[in-house]
């Protein structure tokens, strides 16, 4: 008995001495990963960090949809097919050479990944999060460089007290002297107050910057949350969409994620061979919608300035003002100055206005939007107008329109990446003016 006991209390010794070793191990593992990932951030190049980031999550996910077994009722297909459609998930293109039917759920998973981490709006948290990484590279330079000046500084004013005694009650000359050291002390303590301001100004971008990455993120997550908490209650409510559903052996809460993910994305997705015709007629399901396809893109940048807006007035944190007052310094080029957000609102609904107007007199009786009584036929022309220029989802065949109507689409097409162009340079010009 004594034997077994002394058996039991050694391999208990060695359990624990394993664990805190593997602990330690893991501990250290991590930390090298984080300095290597930390070291690979501040000295890439953006553009190539970009091209590695969108190269690599397109193989990576080319592989994984290759492991995995497509639907049971369609052919499997080609390896050049299952490549492009995943570089045109990660880059959120929205170009497909085969039918989205075709896929499995799994696979339907690992796409709606692929569009999360893709999207522009997570990408751009991702490079706030590789500014701020440099950010604070250089304020661990500063606060190292004070502290030497600190503690040189002690020595520095013995010597200068030194030379001001030698000099006393000597000739005019030795009086100038006298005047000129207690003046480069004054300076160089105004030099030392004035880097320790900066140093305060820097450290505050820092924080406010961090707390930007806070407010993206969030802004992503609640309204992934809410798009589809609705869009799954909507599908369950009524009955015909889960007709649909169930005839293309799709899974309700996988459609729901999938398609807000790739609406919030700007990528155009959908789960169905003909994209949202089939739910032309769910005028609440296209309604649902509509808010995802702005606020992911064009509305994006004034609705993150009055998300941070709010959080100002019932925190009154002073990472908000900041933001609010400096954003041109932050160096995030989706958080605008007031006064061009509120130019940006005006343009896209203004816009929108002159799109659906037209769409609305010369294609109103088109073959598109037949059997749709007209509040219908309106939710309809609105989901298209505004996806013309954003995502790209459709509920007509595009072909059958009029060619004016095409023209229009191109137009307005050509609008929308001549301002995402001309804001993205604005921002640049003002940051190297800067």
């Amino acid at each position: 008995m004594n034997i077994l006991n002394s058996f039991l209390k050694k391999l208990q010794q060695l359990c624990n001495t394993t664990c805190q070793k593997l602990s330690s191990l893991s501990k250290s593992i991590f930390f090298l990963a984080a300095c290597f990932c930390r070291f690979i951030l501040l000295r890439a190049n953006p553009l190539w960090f970009q091209i590695v980031y969108f190269t690599s999550l397109s193989i990576l996910g080319f592989g994984i949809l290759k492991v995995l077994d497509s639907s049971s009722s369609h052919t499997p297909p080609k390896n050049l097919d299952l490549f492009f459609t995943s570089i045109s998930a990660t880059t959120v293109s929205s170009m497909s050479t085969i039918e989205m039917q075709i896929f499995s759920n799994s696979q339907l998973i690992i796409i709606t990944l692929l569009m999360f981490i893709g999207g522009e709006i997570f990408t751009s948290m991702v490079g706030l999060h590789f500014i701020r990484s440099r950010l604070k590279t250089d304020l661990d330079k500063i606060a190292s460089s004070h502290a030497r000046l600190a503690s040189l500084n002690p020595f520095i004013v013995d010597q200068i007290h030194l030379e001001l005694e030698m000099v006393t009650n000597t000739t005019e000359v030795h009086n100038k002297s006298h005047e000129s050291l207690h003046s480069k002390s004054h300076e160089s303590l105004h030099n030392i107050s004035h880097e320790s301001l900066s140093t305060t100004n820097e450290n505050l971008r820092y924080l406010s910057m961090k707390y930007l990455g806070y407010v993206v993120l969030g802004y992503i997550l609640v309204l992934h949350f809410i798009g589809i908490f609705g869009v799954s209650l909507y599908l369950t409510i009524i009955p015909s969409t889960k007709q649909i559903l169930k005839s293309k052996n799709l899974k309700m809460f996988t459609f729901s994620v999938f398609t807000i993910v790739s609406t919030f994305a700007s990528c155009g997705f959908v789960p169905t061979n003909e994209n949202m015709i089939v739910f032309k007629k769910n005028s609440g399901l296209l309604l649902m919608l509509i808010p995802q396809v702005l606020l992911g893109n064009t509305l994006y940048p004034p609705c993150l300035r009055f998300c941070i807006w709010v959080l100002g007035k019932f925190y009154k944190k002073k990472e908000c003002g900041y933001l609010l007052k400096h954003s041109e310094e932050v160096g995030y080029k989706h958080l605008l100055k007031r006064k061009h957000s509120v130019f940006l609102v005006a343009t896209v609904f203004g816009l929108l206005v002159v799109q659906v107007t037209l769409f609305c007199l010369m294609d109103w009786k088109s073959e598109g939007l037949k059997e749709m009584n007209s509040y219908e036929k309106f939710i309809g022309v609105l989901f298209q107008s505004i996806n013309s220029r954003h995502t790209g989802e459709t509920i007509v065949d595009i072909s059958i329109l009029s060619q004016a109507m095409l023209v229009l689409f191109v137009l307005m097409m050509l609008v929308s990446l001549t301002l995402s162009i001309f804001f993205s340079d604005y921002f640049i010009l003002k940051n190297y003016k800067n």
